[in-house]
């Protein structure tokens, strides 16, 4: 018994022959002689599914922008197996959709070329963009520059151009080489300048190492002198400020043993306040005595017993001497107000009755003088011991003895 099977684009007959309809004619794919026409027919339309899988395949990649040339060897290969394949199916439209993938190609290549191009154009332009931007450090006034901070910015920029150059599209051999050269041309220029520079620092700072030593040296030597070593100090510490830097652990080290030195001076000096200081105290108790005598003053209305009562505590009171610095200035307003009221009663006084000033004040003058001269040496003497709260304290009653002063002439 004949059996045949046939279907649109293909027939099998009873010996297992399978053919592909190709427009009016009927063409000879192959045989599956183990199996029925229906089986036969099926086994080389899967051939047909799998042929269309392919174009279908390279269809996607040609849509997703894959290499044209990859593209377009894939074109030729289905071209050739389409030729004559040993499938059953619709052959015709399988070439079709292939023919059209040559104008796909063309214009895939062309797009890509394209972009190809505009990625070289961005490639070139980011890299000079970085040559660009370690030249400009380059130009920097090495003088001004932050070594610390430069250094960082050139391997970050060295870092970039190794990454752009490893993922980045390859530049024209001709351009790269110039990049580079002027890359390379500002590194190596900086890296100069940064060496030059640190050898002018550490010049620099042996330099100042020298200097400093030999005032350690010198203040040690006025340590034997005590609180007279102080001026000498103070001149030094002058000089250290101007010495310049010897680099952080050289300055610390050398400040230490400089301070040392003055540690010891100044320790002679406190030595020398405290014994001023307990003196002071019994002082002020003296002066605190003499306001408590002065301060009736101001209720005496016998002008003359006034003044003269108030000679005699300003006489005793430059008698007595310092107090401490923290009790000077309330201390002072308070005799100060016994001045100022006096000065104020005999100026009314003066105005008043128009008596022979000369012959009144000339004892109060003489005694202002000779208070004023003596608070004068005083203040000399300090500056030259280089004792400024004495000086400041003496001119503070020259103040006071200069405006009575000023009043009685």
């Amino acid at each position: 018994m004949t059996e045949t099977q046939e279907q649109p684009w293909g027939r099998a007959d009873e010996t297992g022959t399978v053919f592909v309809r190709e427009g009016e004619s009927w063409r000879e794919v192959g045989q599956f002689p183990d199996g029925t026409p229906e089986e036969a027919l099926a086994y080389f339309e899967r051939k047909y599914v799998d042929l269309e899988g392919q174009v279908t395949l390279l269809e996607q990649r040609a849509k997703r922008g894959a290499p044209a040339a990859d593209i377009a060897k894939a074109v030729a290969s289905l071209q050739e197996t389409l030729r004559e394949p040993n499938a059953v199916g619709d052959i015709a439209a399988l070439r079709s959709r292939v023919d059209a993938l040559d104008t796909t190609v063309d214009e895939l290549s062309e797009q890509q070329q394209e972009e190809a191009k505009q990625a070289l154009d961005q490639a070139i332009a980011h890299r000079t963009g970085i040559v660009e931007s370690i030249e400009q450090l380059a130009s920097q006034d090495p003088a001004r520059v932050q070594w610390k901070q430069m250094t960082a910015q050139v391997n970050e920029l060295f870092a970039q151009w190794q990454a752009h150059q490893q993922e980045g599209p390859r530049l024209p051999k001709g351009q790269a080489n110039a990049l580079w050269k002027r890359f390379r041309t500002a590194r190596t220029h900086i890296e100069q300048e940064r060496r030059a520079f640190f050898a002018q620092l550490d010049a620099q700072h042996r330099e100042a190492k020298q200097r400093k030593q030999a005032l350690i040296e010198q203040a040690q030597e006025l340590i034997p002198r005590g609180v007279d070593g102080i001026p000498g100090y103070r001149r030094l510490l002058d000089e250290w400020k101007r010495a310049g830097r010897a680099g952080r652990k050289q300055d610390d080290a050398l400040w230490a043993r400089f301070k040392a030195a003055g540690d010891e001076i100044y320790a002679a000096k406190a030595e020398l306040d405290a014994r001023d200081e307990a003196e002071y105290q019994e002082n002020l108790t003296q002066k605190l005595a003499l306001l408590d005598e002065a301060e009736p003053i101001l209720n005496e209305t016998d002008l003359d017993k006034a003044k003269a009562a108030l000679a005699s505590v300003q006489r005793r009171w430059d008698e007595i001497g310092r107090v401490p610095r923290d009790k000077v200035k309330s201390v002072e307003e308070r005799l100060r107000k016994v001045e100022q009221s006096v000065r104020r009663r005999d100026e009314e006084a003066w105005h008043k009755n128009n008596p022979d000033k000369i012959a009144r004040t000339e004892g109060l003058a003489s005694q202002l003088h000779e208070s004023i001269a003596k608070l004068e040496r005083e203040a000399a003497e300090a500056r030259e011991k280089g004792d400024e709260r004495r000086a400041a304290e003496a001119e503070e009653a020259l103040k006071t003895q200069r405006e009575w002063l000023n009043v009685v002439d």
